[in-house]
């Protein structure tokens, strides 16, 4: 199994935007190898001293942290299948507009250590 991860600001009023964002995008990324998607609203995630999620995405006070991941059969699964996505039309800014600031997206591709 391979993992994408991504941490996001997104403005809380938007909660609802994004959720529509996040299950349209969902679709696309099923239909091209994703295994599952997840989306993750924060409610307890804490301002650090010298690092933390909310310092990491430049989080404003009108802004709540979201933490999501994408689950892939493979890295393999996962490029060819990232390639479709990107490529498919439903991903496009002017279909599913991201209800976010997308420069403060943080993400990455990671082999799974352990899995229980």
């Amino acid at each position: 199994m391979y993992i994408d991860g991504f941490v996001a600001a997104v403005p809380t009023a938007n909660r609802d935007a994004y959720r529509r964002h996040a299950e349209a995008a969902a679709v696309v990324f099923k239909e091209h190898g994703a295994l599952k998607l997840v989306e993750c609203w924060g409610d307890d995630v804490p301002d650090g001293k010298l690092t933390s999620f909310p310092m990491a995405v430049k989080k404003q006070a009108h802004e709540t942290v979201v933490f999501s991941w994408i689950a892939w059969p493979s890295r393999e699964a996962r490029d060819a299948g990232m390639k479709k996505v990107m490529a498919d039309p439903r991903s496009k800014p002017e279909a599913n507009p991201m209800p976010f600031d997308g420069k403060r997206l943080i993400y990455g591709g990671f082999s799974v250590l352990v899995d229980t």
